[in-house]
Parts: C-alpha cells; sequence; structure tokens
C-alpha cells in the first residue's frame, strides 16, 4: 500500500523502516522546509501548492507530528483516509481542548486556568497557589513555550518569555514519577496497550523511559488502561495513540496526549514482539494488530545534542543503536539506544556500561541510573 504521511522527522523515519517488510512504500510531506526522514520519496511544500500532487500518488494518509495545519488533514480527509483523524490532531494541538475533553471523559488533570495577558497569568497563579506551570495553549513541545512560575510576581516576565498570546496555566502536581501508556486502535476497533513506560525528563526533553515500569500495582495499570481506551473510543481512532501520566499519591493525573508514534515507545522497535511503529502501520492499512508483550525489560536512552562514542556503543551486545542522521546541535534529538535485559538487576548493570558512552554530563549519567534501584525487582517498589 502506498502511505503518505505528514512529517518527515525521525518518527517518520522509523514508521517507513517498520512498514517497507510489509510491503508498503511511503511518501513524506513536509510544509516545514526542513526534512530529516532520509527514506522514501519526499515532498516539500511550504506553501501547500504541491498537496494534489501528494495525494495522486497515496492509498492513505498519517502523520508522525501534530504541530501540522488542521485544515490540510481536513482537506485530505475529504479525498483519501486519514488516520488518525483530523479531529484528533486539533485536539492535541489546543491544551484547553485537550484538558476540556479529559474532564468530559473523567480523566483527572492538574487543576487549570486560561490567562490572555501577563496580568491574568498572575491573577491565575495567585488563584492557583504556586507553584504553576504556564504552558502555550498552542505549539509547545519537548519543553518549549513553557515556565514556571515560583512566586505570582514572575508572571510578566513569564508572559514576555513564552511570547504566547493566550496561556494555559497548571497547578504544580505533586508526583512519585511520569509515567505513559501507548495503545493502538485498528480500522475494526480492536485494541491493543504495551506494558506502561517510566519516563525521565532533563531540561523539558526525555532523556530515558524504563519498560514495563517497575513496581506497578495492578490497579494503576488498569486506571490507565481504562483511560486510553476511553480516548481512543471516544475519537474513533486508528493508529497509535500515547497518554503522559503524572503518578501521584491519590491516583494518575493526565498531562497530555499525543496522537502518534511516541519517544517513549522507542523501546518497543526490540522491546516488544511487535514495535508501536509496525502496529501503527498495521492499524492505519487495515491489517491486524500484533502482539504488544514485551521482550524482557528495557530501558531507551535518548542521544542529545552530540553523538558520543557510538562505536563503542555497537561493541555491547545488548545495546542496540538507532541513528537519525542529523547534525548534531544542543538540544536535538540525533538518535537512541535501547538496551534489553532479563530482569531490572541486570538492566541496572547493562545502562551504567552504556551510559560511560553516552553525551552529557558526569551528573547525567550518574541521574540515568538513579531510579533503576536494585530493588526494583520487588513488586512492591514504588518510587
Amino acid at each position: 500500500m502506498r502511505i503518505g504521511v505528514l512529517g518527515a522527522g525521525q518518527l517518520g523515519r522509523m514508521l517507513a523502516l517498520a512498514g517497507y517488510p510489509l510491503a508498503n512504500t511511503f511518501v513524506f510531506y513536509d510544509l516545514s522546509g526542513n526534512p530529516s526522514a532520509g527514506l522514501g520519496e519526499i515532498i516539500i511544500d511550504r506553501d501547500q501548492v504541491y498537496l494534489d500532487d501528494f495525494l495522486s500518488r497515496v492509498d492513505r494518509v498519517t502523520y508522525e507530528f501534530e504541530h501540522l495545519p488542521v485544515e490540510v488533514a481536513e482537506k485530505i480527509a475529504a479525498t483519501k483516509p486519514v488516520h488518525p483523524t483530523p479531529r484528533s490532531l486539533q485536539i492535541c494541538q489546543n491544551r484547553e481542548a485537550e484538558k476540556t475533553l479529559f474532564g468530559e471523559l473523567g480523566i483527572p488533570t492538574p487543576e487549570w486556568r486560561m490567562a490572555e495577558s501577563a496580568e491574568a497569568l498572575q491573577t491565575a497563579a495567585e488563584s492557583l497557589g504556586c507553584p504553576v506551570v504556564a504552558k502555550s495553549n498552542t505549539e509547545g513541545y519537548d519543553g518549549k513555550g513553557q515556565a514556571v512560575l515560583r512566586n505570582p510576581e514572575e508572571a510578566a516576565q513569564a508572559w514576555a518569555n513564552i511570547g504566547h498570546k493566550r496561556l494555559m496555566v497548571e497547578k504544580f502536581v505533586e508526583f512519585s514519577r511520569e509515567l505513559s501508556v501507548i495503545a493502538v486502535r485498528g480500522e475494526d476497533g480492536q485494541v491493543a496497550v504495551y506494558p506502561m513506560a517510566e519516563n525521565v525528563h532533563h531540561e523539558g526533553i526525555l532523556r530515558y523511559s524504563i519498560a514495563p515500569a517497575p513496581g506497578l500495582l495492578p490497579d494503576v495499570t488498569d486506571e490507565a488502561r481504562r483511560y486510553i481506551q476511553t480516548l481512543l473510543n471516544e475519537l474513533n481512532y486508528v493508529g497509535v495513540l500515547t497518554l503522559e501520566l503524572f503518578e501521584t499519591r491519590s491516583g494518575l493525573v493526565a498531562n497530555e496526549m499525543a496522537p502518534r508514534v511516541h519517544n517513549s515507545g522507542h523501546w518497543t522497535i526490540e522491546g516488544a514482539l511487535t514495535s508501536q511503529f509496525e502496529n501503527h502501520i498495521r492499524a492505519v492499512t487495515g491489517q491486524p494488530l500484533g502482539d504488544t508483550s514485551p521482550r524482557g525489560v528495557s530501558c531507551m536512552v535518548n542521544i542529545i545534542g552530540e553523538h558520543g562514542q557510538t562505536r563503542r556503543i555497537l561493541e555491547l551486545p545488548y545495546a542496540h543503536l538507532h541513528l537519525y542522521d542529523k547534525a548534531e546541535r544542543p538540544g536535538r534529538k540525533l538518535g537512541h539506544v535501547n538496551i534489553l535485559a532479563d530482569n531490572y538487576d541486570e538492566l541496572v548493570w547493562r545502562v551504567r556500561n552504556c551510559a560511560e558512552f553516552l553525551p552529557g554530563s558526569p551528573e547525567f549519567n550518574s541521574s540515568l541510573t538513579q531510579g533503576l534501584k536494585s530493588d526494583a525487582t520487588d513488586p512492591t517498589y514504588k518510587r
């Protein structure tokens, strides 16, 4: 099948790598002018003059990046199947719409307010009680367009720094860890859910994910599955959906969702029987979904800014290196490493061995393994 992909970044690259063995071909439609997928045909079209040409080359369309004009997805949907739906794209682009939907579906969120001026931001901070997190209502990702206010008097500076006309202001959540649940829904309504991952961020960017997340109690897993299945059904969703969550003393609190394959699911390439990328392709082409069971335990480590000693990483038999063919730049995701083991203790040792060859300060490499404690195999382990 001929699959069109809106966006041409590393996620599109990995979708194609998973889809080619299933006899699919790919055409990427890039609106940014900076494609990096590196495989398949790429149509660069910042002014949308080649959209009809793109559509003539594909049977179905999906996307690997949600910050795209919704009107483009809606125009495509008038002539070709588009998965996930343009409605999913529209909601995920707008934090207010997203949090409103969560509330309507009974999915807990942080307490929030909207602000359209520095004064309104200060009022929201006073009302919610600091610290609060201010986020641009649209166009924010990987920590961009965000600021933490420790007191309301910081509102004017935060407003200026973010530079957006409309902000969501969220009360800070006291959480023990960040989690994500990834699920895939087929055209026939079949749903498959991956084991939840524990995620650690630094400066707004995901640094590593451990899957399955250690020490998850069954009721927490059931809660996450219920939330994401509710979203999948509400949106008549086809493809992979990701829901980011905070684990708190009172239960799970939803942060945001992503209508696509997700960084916290990269571990599935080697760590699950069927990767998130293959299952997304299966879903959007109307094929049966694959088994989401894990192959032991995994740690996915992002390579940020500089490549480090990739040759040394390749010498490790338990490490699987994925590079995105990108030039080095501070804060840029250049690739990732998947590290597999039979148990958490073994995973700790292997991650520490790999960490010395990864870029970043010694402090970062130390924090990389801090969460992987020797007692993580204890089913009652909680951070």
